[in-house]
């Protein structure tokens, strides 16, 4: 920029340190607020943008979003790729003195440093993605991004130019999937998905229930994102989905449904959190990170899907 549980196994591929700011999520967070053009809160990623966008940066923006209330994170990567092309900049110095993958002056940097986000450095530096990103959030935040109180003008403030306004929000809209509505969850599934999205780019742990392992494993991280909703579920993955109740195989899924895979009902190896628009949350693997992606409904693997919800019904529970 330029201007101012028991640890039982739960099956090979089958973990993530809760973030602070998951309390201060507001109820349009949670259930993944739209801002006009630029996809939402909830914005799947388009073809465009997983193919664009490095996964970990990909992981980052969607994680440094929450920074924001109603910011979604497609702005802070259109902006990453107008800035730096996500990093890939070789020098990443601007002519006017910005730097780092978020083209950052050090003193604008320094006004929107702290407090140092999970996975920062400290002390915290504009060429450190963590630092610059969440950076980036609050900078939008402070000058309009804020439940969408005026985008065009916190993007202004990144950089004081129309064209460069025009060309952001023209990005973040083409990184959002254009997909159906998705439909509306249960309050309790909203506040499950709400927790896992803020899980987002933390390192699998496996056995890991939370902070206290340093992370998740797959049915680690289903089990805490239902204990934020007030749902206790077994802890592992066939535990789980023993614990159904099933849907039928073909029906509709909602955000909140958990999928599962394995070689046989009674091998269940792994399970991720639908989050709707065809897309699911999981712990993958040893030496990966909680991400989102494209939900894998086919295959000789999977196994159907679950609601836990449906079990705990209770009324008024519909936002």
């Amino acid at each position: 920029m330029t201007s101012t549980a028991t640890k039982t196994a739960v099956g090979a591929g089958c973990a993530l340190l809760a973030l602070p700011l998951f309390a201060a999520l507001t109820a349009a967070a949670l259930l993944g607020a739209v801002l006009p053009g630029a996809g939402g809160l909830a914005a799947a990623p388009s073809g465009r943008a997983l193919a664009d966008i490095p996964p970990r940066m990909l992981a980052l923006y969607q994680s440094a979003a929450f920074e924001c209330p109603g910011l979604s994170w497609t702005v802070l990567a259109a902006i990453g790729k107008v800035e730096s092309d996500h990093g890939r900049h070789p020098t990443m110095i601007s002519s006017a003195g910005a730097v780092g993958p978020m083209q950052f002056l050090p003193a604008t940097f320094a006004a929107y440093a702290h407090p140092v986000p999970p996975g920062g450095r400290t002390p915290p530096t504009p060429w450190d993605p963590v630092d610059a990103v969440h950076a980036a959030a609050r900078l939008l935040c402070a000058n309009g991004a804020r439940h969408g109180r005026n985008l065009r003008r916190a993007v202004w403030h990144y950089n004081h130019s129309g064209a460069y306004v025009d060309q952001v929000l023209a990005t973040a809209h083409r990184y959002a999937a254009t997909l159906p509505p998705a439909a509306a969850p249960t309050l309790a599934a909203g506040r499950a998905v709400a927790f896992a999205r803020a899980q987002l780019g933390t390192p699998y742990v496996w056995g890991g229930d939370g902070p206290a392992e340093g992370g998740f494993d797959c049915s680690g991280l289903t089990k805490a994102a239902y204990r934020a909703a007030s749902i206790t579920l077994p802890r592992t993955a066939q535990t789980q989905y023993d614990a159904g109740p099933r849907l039928p195989r073909g029906a509709a899924l909602a955000p909140g449904d958990l999928l599962f895979y394995g070689t046989s009902p009674r091998t269940i190896t792994h399970v991720a959190l639908y989050t709707g628009r065809g897309h699911a949350i999981d712990a993958p693997r040893p030496g990966a990170v909680v991400r989102q992606a494209p939900a894998r409904l086919h295959g000789p693997d999977y196994r159907g899907a679950t609601r836990p919800t449906a079990a705990h019904t209770r009324g008024g529970d519909r936002p």
